[in-house]
């Protein structure tokens, strides 16, 4: 049994994948929930095919995110988790967790691999995609730094928004209680309620991307885009997998 704050580690789709040595960039995926490798290991197949991709889990970052907001403590072990990377030899980290995006940021100046967060390239097509963005999440922990990332983008880019977040009530419970139905119904609920009044709709955790699979949830019903953040931040990694120009190591990202 792995004990509380130290982190699991698997490799991801080991037999699809070269041994160490043929050249083949090792990257770290890192989650907070032990059931994101499996949503994952197809992405990264099919987005970043030319990385040695390997998962690890740390379920305590998220839950004490969760009970007492973000702490010091917490950003420093994901730092030292992302340290962990680095000398394993991975050539960047990304984070599936938007709750600790911000810790991660963090993180960064610590390392010298670029440290990604999922939900960034999610953020940016929605700040293409329409003024009016919707914000959905099961946990308050997400929210804000979903929300601020959004809002920080788009000061970046010069582009004024309307941000309207809300939280889907019941649905991180029913989820951890083992009713996946109850779950995606009530985002489903809640997306339905905000679709008439936006443009884009986004999901800000990456355990909420299946949810709007299901029959009669779809975003072609909603008439609006929803987007998830697993493909398009597992994406990140393929423009990180050629050799650096100068044989060193690679910027922070």
């Amino acid at each position: 049994m792995t004990a509380p704050g130290t982190p699991a580690v698997r490799d991801a789709g080991a037999g699809d994948r070269k041994g160490p040595g043929d050249g083949t960039p090792r990257m770290c995926v890192l989650h907070t929930v032990a059931a994101l490798p499996a949503v994952f290991d197809p992405l990264l197949r099919e987005e970043a095919p030319g990385v040695r991709p390997y998962h690890m889990v740390d379920e305590s970052l998220l839950a004490d995110t969760i009970a007492y907001g973000p702490l010091p403590r917490t950003t420093a072990r994901l730092a030292s988790h992302i340290a962990q990377a680095e000398a394993a030899g991975a050539r960047a980290v990304l984070v599936t967790c938007s709750s600790i995006g911000p810790a991660a940021e963090q993180a960064r100046a610590l390392v010298d691999i670029p440290v990604l967060r999922v939900d960034a390239p999610m953020a940016a097509e929605a700040i293409r995609t329409g003024p009016r963005i919707g914000v959905l999440a099961t946990l308050s922990s997400t929210l804000e730094p979903t929300a601020e990332l959004i809002r920080r983008q788009a000061a970046d880019a010069g582009a004024r928004i309307e941000l309207t977040t809300s939280t889907c009530e019941g649905a991180y419970r029913a989820r951890t209680e083992g009713r996946p139905e109850e779950h995606d119904a009530l985002i489903a609920a809640e997306a339905r309620r905000l679709a008439a009044g936006h443009d884009v709709l986004v999901l800000a955790q990456a355990s909420m991307a299946a949810a709007l699979r299901s029959p009669g949830a779809d975003g072609g019903e909603l008439g609006v885009p929803v987007l998830t953040s697993p493909r398009s931040g597992t994406a990140q990694l393929a423009a990180l997998a050629s050799p650096p120009p100068d044989g060193h190591g690679t910027a922070r990202t």
